[in-house]
């Protein structure tokens, strides 16, 4: 079975994004097509990349647990009309890990986090990581109410149009790799 990291992309303190992993888990778990599961980069506390003196003991398993997966859906805030520094940082630790793997993008922000998404596209696509057309795009004004995710049902709807396109992409990637 085809297994999909959900990537949590924002370090921040008061950050929605665990909200929307799960979310996105809960929904991608009722289909019973892959095993979905949570990766938070902050967890792996990867320090800025090619800062001297910085403690990289979490790039390993950093590299192991991105190598593991399959495809990935990314979960995107928009900070300043891009992705976070985090994600950024995250992204550029590894390469061959990401490489001839699809991805998905769930992204939030004040216009969904539109610009984020686009932004990403780009990163990923150097990386080698097919990007699927779908995204699932959360307003903070209506997909939100007071910092909780209370997300529409069209939303429910385009995740699983989102993984509809993720799965088979990834299954048919994970035959090059």
């Amino acid at each position: 079975m085809l297994k999909i990291g959900i990537i949590l992309g924002s370090t921040r303190e008061g950050r929605v994004s665990p909200q929307v992993g799960e979310w996105v888990q809960g929904v991608a778990e009722k289909r019973g097509d892959a095993v979905y599961e949570i990766i938070d980069i902050a967890d792996f506390k990867l320090p800025f990349l090619g800062e001297p003196g910085g403690d990289t003991s979490g790039v390993a398993a950093w590299s192991e647990k991105v190598a593991a997966c399959d495809g990935f859906v990314f979960i995107a805030a928009e900070y300043n009309h891009s992705i976070t520094g985090a994600l950024k940082n995250a992204l550029d630790y590894l390469r061959n890990e990401w490489n001839n793997k699809a991805a998905g993008i769930v992204s939030y922000g004040s216009v969904g986090g539109a610009r984020a998404a686009e932004h990403l596209r780009g990163i990923l696509g150097e990386l080698l990581v097919a990007d699927v057309r779908v995204h699932p795009a959360l307003s903070l004004f209506t997909d939100f109410e007071n910092g909780t995710i209370k997300p529409k049902d069209v939303q429910t709807d385009s995740v699983n149009q989102m993984l509809d396109q993720l799965i088979p992409w990834a299954t048919a990637l994970k035959t090059i790799r």
